[in-house]
């Protein structure tokens, strides 16, 4: 879903008019109408506000999470009842001799998630996904070897290449790592070069600069 559908979304959830969502922002009526009618979209300071006012989260207004359906509220889609575990936070993901490596131990952080064995934290280096993620925020990452189109996820392209967080595109018989950042250009992968595309993870959420 876009970031307007998901914004009407939330606001009807909350039980909260686009009146008195512009009023606890100090912005016009028609300014939250352009924003879930797609035409225009908030600074990412805004896009944090309203997401406190609507008891949810930046990364799910801007489509960063998968839904789970029979849940009702955008908190329990993602967090659901499970208790805090302490995840690994790693700074590097590389390819070699086959397999992925996770190198660079920067100890733990809590996260409340089903299956902590298969999940890590990695540190974001670069601005390439600037605005919504910065240099040095955390990733919270599920470890899997496949993306559904959409997909944010860790991916190393090369036989000893270093993991990059991109936007998982497929477009016919190719793949595009797709930046946020529109001073960076996309990377499509096509032919014999896919067999070096290896995916470490799906990213599920992102914490804000470490």
């Amino acid at each position: 879903m876009s970031f307007s559908e998901l914004l009407k979304q939330c606001r009807k959830q909350k039980g909260i008019s686009q009146a008195e969502l512009a009023s606890k922002l100090g912005v016009t009526q028609q300014a939250v109408g352009k924003w879930e009618s797609g035409r225009s979209s908030p600074d990412p300071a805004t896009v944090a506000r309203i997401a406190e006012i609507l008891s949810t989260t930046a990364d799910f207004l801007l489509g960063l999470y998968r839904p789970v359906s029979n849940v009702t509220t955008p908190e329990e889609r993602f967090f659901g009842n499970y208790a805090e575990s302490l995840i690994p936070v790693i700074g590097t993901v590389k390819a070699g001799y086959g397999a992925l490596a996770f190198e660079e131990d920067y100890g733990q952080e809590y996260a409340r998630v089903k299956d902590p064995s298969n999940y890590f934290y990695l540190v974001v280096r670069g601005d390439s996904m600037e605005p919504r993620i910065q240099d040095g925020d955390l990733a919270l990452v599920h470890k899997q070897d496949t993306l559904e189109n959409g997909d944010l996820g860790v991916l190393v392209y090369g036989d000893e290449g270093e993991g990059t967080l991109k936007r998982y595109i497929q477009r016919g018989n190719c793949v595009v790592l797709q930046p946020f950042n529109p001073a960076y250009n996309e990377l499509v992968i096509k032919g014999e070069d896919l067999n070096r595309l290896h995916i470490a993870g799906r990213v599920v959420e992102t914490k804000a600069k470490w």
